[in-house]
């Protein structure tokens, strides 16, 4: 029988300086901050970097994301992290929110609620998690996103209330 450290795996991450990216936001509208990262011309955030997760499409009121799922994701009983699952669904959230917002206008999650309906594995394949802005008000937002695998099929959804952070 191995022990844990015969059965290590190993994985190498960097990332850019998540200041200089905040920066970018602040300068841009959402939606072209968004296309700027889709397009290279900015960097990925760090925790997209770390979890190996990417925008791919950012529309108003739209954005999406995919992962491909795999062991460093797993959790201690094999299958991914739920964790994990509320990161990308969470980055899909809040940035379709984003894509509404003017240049200088900001937004946290204020509370968040995923409905995990499958189980996920390195064996599931590349998923989309979409996200959706289903109300854009002055001082809150409100979105869903749906994780999907390539045949269409639902392993999650999710919803979010954003918090809109306007200058003083």
């Amino acid at each position: 029988m191995k022990t844990p450290m015969e059965a290590a795996r190993t994985r190498t991450i960097c990332w850019s300086d998540p200041l200089a990216i905040a920066g970018a936001a602040r300068e841009s509208t959402g939606l072209d901050f968004l296309r700027r990262m889709i397009d290279g011309e900015l960097p990925r955030p760090p925790i997209a970097d770390v979890l190996n997760f990417t925008l791919t499409e950012a529309d108003e009121g739209r954005a999406v994301f995919e992962i491909e799922p795999a062991e460093y994701h797993y959790n201690p009983i094999g299958g991914v992290h739920g964790g994990v699952v509320a990161t990308v669904m969470d980055s899909a959230l809040g940035c379709a929110v984003q894509s509404q917002l003017p240049a200088g206008v900001g937004y946290t999650t204020l509370e968040i609620k995923i409905n995990m309906i499958r189980a996920i594995s390195s064996r599931t394949g590349r998923l989309r998690a979409e996200g959706r802005v289903v109300h854009g008000g002055r001082s809150t937002a409100v979105a869903e996103a749906d994780l999907k695998d390539e045949q269409g099929r639902v392993y999650a959804h999710g919803t979010t209330t954003c918090l809109i952070l306007r200058p003083e």
